[in-house]
């Protein structure tokens, strides 16, 4: 009898231990493995102490029933909180790597245990810990050794020019764009997706940057002091572009002052040719540096496409595009200019941006069932979601909105979208705990419907929606924000 007892707490503890390690990793992944940032700047702070520190504190004050509450408590509820997720952990290597290192240092300190009857601290805490540093230290060194390749690799390729995009709006639309309209002309690969950390920069260059690549196009984002300064010294380019700064990521920066020193690290490249800068950013004049923002004229934005001018050294292009929102034009003209820098004619440029394609998930347009939708799911400025607002506004039909809101930003900016609803939609489908009580207290439209996670959301809509209606994604955090 007690070999069974010492047998099922030996299952139990590695089953326990590695589903706390699940739990870490899976927090961790969401915040770019940063610890600080899983400890301090969670969104839902509730989850560590329901999924890790009850079940941590039990394994230690229950006894010999916490195989009892680790079966029907614990189990079922880190299931359950797993299944719901809408953005579930990646096994990469890193994550096996770590889940690995976790198992095998559990089953040595239970052997240990077992043997030795060593306090059960070993058991539980000292497993996690030791893989924790483990991985890091390992990953730390492989991260230098990828590091060492893609810089050898871009150095070789000594033909190749870089362009580096970062901003807090518009940075992958602006890329896309760029990459589009230089593709005319030359052979260009982008990052894919929203891809912009160090890491994933080195990793793209080391898996997918095509050795014939003649232009590179990159973007850099940030959440703290020295990130966009990391990327370009690695990278460094020859073009910077620095579009629109503003609120983005206020509370890991602090201040709009230190979002955009940030963002400005961009310029200390070594191999830099040319800048532009959006003018919210600086005004400071520099012998590299071209302002955008102002050369746009005649703006005409529906939903059957968008027309403006752009006045570039005294030349005015009359362009027009597919791509939705006003705000997109700021966007086209700043690549318009990287792409006259790179010898690009008026010609080939006006009939490179009637043929841009839309960025996924950014006021992309879809017909479905009769009914028009708008995603702008990976969109979390202000300005591209009171766009897509005033877009719905020119809809006859009826108007649904789905948000959780702005996200990473301030009340007084959620205040402004939420007005901004207020006067054009029918139906508000709010999802996420974040900003639901701000949009519970504002809100004016009757119909309004507050969902903790999207997980029935397609029901909702296909109860409340029908033929005719114009549905705006704005917006699509994750439901661990």
């Amino acid at each position: 009898m007690e070999n069974y007892e010492t047998l099922a707490a030996f299952v139990v503890n590695v089953l326990f231990v590695t589903l706390l390690g699940w739990y870490l990793i899976t927090n961790l992944q969401w915040y770019d493995y940063k610890l600080s940032r899983v400890v301090f700047k969670h969104h839902k702070p509730q989850w560590h102490i329901i999924y890790f520190i009850i079940p941590f504190v039990a394994y230690y004050t229950t006894g010999k029933f916490f195989i009892i509450f680790f079966l029907f408590a614990v189990l079922p509820a880190i299931f359950i909180w797993h299944k719901r997720l809408d953005k579930k952990l990646v096994l990469t290597w890193r994550v096996r790597r770590f889940l690995i290192l976790l198992i095998a240092f559990t089953l040595l300190s239970d052997v240990l245990c077992t043997l030795k009857d060593v306090c059960k601290v070993y058991s539980v805490f000292m497993p996690l810990a030791i893989a924790y540093i483990a991985s890091f230290v390992i990953e730390k060194f492989l991260f230098n050794v990828y590091k060492k390749e893609a810089k050898h690799k871009l150095q070789a390729m000594q033909d190749l020019e870089i362009v580096c995009i970062t901003g807090s709006y518009g940075k992958t639309s602006i890329k896309n764009f760029v990459a589009q309209i230089l593709s005319k002309k030359y052979r260009v690969y982008a990052t894919p997706r929203s891809v912009n950390t160090l890491g994933g920069i080195m990793g793209d260059v080391n898996n997918n940057l095509p050795q014939d690549t003649e232009i590179y196009v990159a973007e850099a984002g940030a959440r703290e002091r020295g990130d966009i300064r990391e990327i370009t010294t690695f990278l460094e380019p020859q073009v910077a572009v620095v579009g629109k700064v503003g609120e983005a990521h206020i509370e890991y920066f602090q201040s709009l002052e230190n979002i955009i020193a940030t963002k400005l690290e961009i310029m200390q490249s070594p191999r830099l040719k040319k800048a532009f800068i959006h003018t919210s950013v600086t005004d400071e004049p520099h012998e590299k540096v071209t302002f955008f923002g102002n050369e746009i004229s005649d703006v005409e934005a529906t939903l059957e496409g968008t027309s403006f001018k752009v006045t570039i050294d005294n030349t005015v292009l009359d362009l027009h595009t597919k791509i939705l929102g006003a705000f997109q034009t700021m966007n086209i003209a700043v690549a318009v200019r990287v792409a006259k820098t790179f010898g690009m004619s008026d010609v080939e440029i006006v009939d490179a941006v009637k043929r841009l394609e839309p960025v996924e998930h950014r006021l992309q347009m879809i017909q479905a069932g009769g009914k028009i939708i708008l995603d702008d799911g990976y969109n979390g400025n202000i300005d591209g979601m009171l766009e897509g607002v005033r877009l719905c506004s020119l809809h006859a039909g009826r108007k649904v909105i789905v948000t959780p809101g702005l996200v990473e930003s301030s009340e007084a900016l959620n205040l402004q979208l939420i007005e901004a609803i207020n006067n054009v939609f029918d139906i508000v489908i709010v999802t996420g705990a974040l900003n639901a009580d701000l949009f519970e207290k504002n809100l004016r439209v009757k119909n309004r419907i507050f969902l903790a996670d999207k997980s029935n959301l397609t029901q909702v809509l296909a109860s409340q929606t029908h033929a005719g209606d114009i549905i705006l994604f704005a917006n699509d955090a994750p439901n661990f924000i």
